[in-house]
């Protein structure tokens, strides 16, 4: 089975293994109910791994949340650097710590870009944590004119790792999961001006399953 598509992400069982053993011995040589608080922090980090299989629909050139969250804010900027190299709309959604933290590609593209930035680690929903957090950006390019999507991976106060399992050159389905991140944080989406977009800030999304707009 794809590790992907493993129902509790592989990388929980870094922290996972060592709580439950540090339970284990509590319980075993200790007594009391100091095992408590290591057993419920490995329940807590199976839950935050959770990895939930999703089949959105979307039409022609429509693009799904690639995470789940709420939409903090939509608007156009006079120029996105990193990838799409003009003038964008970013669409900013932030997770907690109780979100689905599995990263999805909005739409089927191929990744043309992947570049890993490191930075600090001030709350993810600050307005300025989008320009000096760590973070991960995932370029795409879509269709036969290659228009261009840019996912961008933001770690907060709390999450301190971007996972990102794509690389230049792979090609991602709509939905398709392509990486993670630790503990609560913000994923951007940078798409061209003219996307029309159907969301707007406070709205719920669901990574592969809620709408986000449709390329122009």
């Amino acid at each position: 089975m794809d590790r992907k598509k493993w129902p509790i992400a592989a990388d929980a069982f870094a922290f996972v293994v060592p709580l439950a053993i540090l339970a284990i011995i509590l319980y075993r040589f200790i007594g009391y109910y100091l095992w408590v608080l290591p057993a419920a922090l490995a329940l807590f980090v199976l839950f935050f791994f959770r990895n939930p299989e999703r089949q959105g629909e979307a039409g022609e050139k429509e693009l799904l949340s690639p995470a789940d969250g709420t939409v903090m804010s939509v608007g156009e900027i006079p120029e996105e650097k990193e990838f799409l190299a003009g003038p964008a709309i970013k669409i900013s959604i932030f997770l907690s710590v109780f979100n689905v933290h599995i990263n999805r590609s909005p739409i089927a593209g191929e990744v043309e870009h992947v570049r890993y930035r490191k930075g600090q680690f001030i709350p993810a929903f600050k307005s300025h944590a989008s320009e000096i957090n760590e973070r991960n950006y995932l370029g795409l390019a879509v269709g036969a004119e290659k228009q261009k999507v840019l996912l961008v991976q933001i770690v907060g106060f709390v999450a301190r790792r971007v996972v990102c399992w794509s690389r230049k050159g792979d090609r991602l389905q709509r939905g398709e999961r392509f990486g993670l991140m630790k503990f609560g944080s913000c994923v951007e989406v940078y798409v061209p001006v003219g996307t029309s977009v159907y969301v707007k800030p406070g709205d719920k999304v669901r990574g592969g399953v809620t709408k986000l707009g449709r390329l122009p």
